[in-house]
């Protein structure tokens, strides 16, 4: 049985879904799990980085120490393939080390071209195939003669599927909220116009540790519930939900994230904000589709009203059955396998 170690952090538990992918093709799979900026990021070390006035050398002196280890783990378990999310606690030369007897493959779930994500940018020349969650970084590449896949992200049909709760949030969204401007302001706007309307924002909003008068003062409270919830959880809300909001970052150009996914997997009806990759995914009109405010506003206000549930309903029954049968982990991780010729 051929092997895979799959090197992640702990990212919306992605590394499991991954994970029962490969084992759903008969690999053998062990997880390692590392933590960020610096690994691992509590106690000292943790304070050590956040204090540090050289924040990138506290963050390469850990590279270094976590470079020892994987490459303990990796000779001790001797895969077939590495796999890894973004990589950020990767040295390149770890990359090659393991390259040597592996194939190894990366696959970024954020834009390579942000800040925290410069290491990244050289993996490329030392992993057998970079696989990127937005065709414009697969374009960037290709303008410096480097050759990326474009691979969006996807859903897991075992944590996001319908369940049979009543229909009690007319609207629902998730996500990190308080390092966006965008999205803070449409959803501050949805929660003055439709004061009426059970709305649930989970994700944090105004953290303590951020913002202490902030967090002290700050409103809505019965709406913004200011914390993060486990996946388990989300597709409660989905299955709950009449209406699963979602809103991009503002980075994404061709693009969609992992939400666009699994809000359909888990047979909620989506109003998405529109961008190249969102407009072209659904062949047909199975999710609503926003460039305004006021286009935002309208598709609410049809998705709500008692009469269109039946039509709301088989949009987004149409919309879940398209994702779990062409965009689920299991879809992807063959596609990566077909890629490095090992499918």
């Amino acid at each position: 049985m051929k092997k895979v170690l799959i090197i992640s952090g702990n990212f919306f538990g992605y590394q499991d879904s991954v994970r029962r992918a490969f084992e759903g093709l008969n690999y053998d799979v062990r997880v390692e799990l590392f933590d960020g900026p610096v690994h691992p990021f509590k106690g000292w070390n943790k304070w050590k980085h956040k204090l540090s006035w050289n924040k990138e050398r506290v963050r390469h002196e850990s590279r270094l120490k976590y470079a020892e280890y994987i490459k303990s783990v990796y000779d001790e378990y001797l895969p077939d393939i590495v796999f890894t999310f973004n990589g950020t606690i990767l040295l390149d030369g770890t990359l090659d080390y393991f390259r040597i007897k592996s194939k190894v493959v990366l696959w970024m779930y954020d834009s390579v071209q942000r800040p925290e994500y410069k290491i990244c940018h050289d993996h490329i020349d030392h992993v057998d195939a970079f696989f990127c969650f937005d065709k414009k970084d697969v374009d960037y590449f290709a303008s410096i003669g480097k050759t990326a896949y474009f691979l969006p992200l996807a859903c897991d049909p075992l944590v996001y599927h319908p369940l049979p709760l009543e229909k009690d949030i007319d609207i629902f969204f998730v996500g990190a909220i308080y390092n966006s401007s965008k999205r803070i302001r449409i959803l501050e706007h949805i929660v003055d116009h439709y004061p009426n309307k059970k709305i649930l924002i989970y994700g944090k909003y105004k953290p303590i540790e951020k913002n202490p008068i902030g967090w002290l003062f700050r409103s809505h409270r019965d709406t913004f519930m200011n914390e993060n919830i486990p996946p388990e959880v989300v597709n409660q809300m989905y299955s709950r939900a009449k209406v699963a909001l979602n809103i991009h970052n503002e980075q994404s150009i061709y693009s969609a994230n992992q939400r666009f996914f699994e809000a359909c997997g888990a047979g909620s009806y989506q109003i998405c904000d529109v961008n190249q990759f969102t407009k072209s995914f659904f062949k047909q009109p199975c999710i609503g589709l926003y460039d305004s405010e006021k286009e935002l506003y309208e598709l609410i206000n049809w998705a709500l009203r008692p009469e269109n549930q039946e039509k709301r309903e088989e949009k987004a029954r149409v919309a879940m059955e398209i994702i779990l049968s062409e965009n689920t982990f299991m879809n992807r991780t063959i596609e990566i396998l077909k890629t490095i010729g090992e499918y």
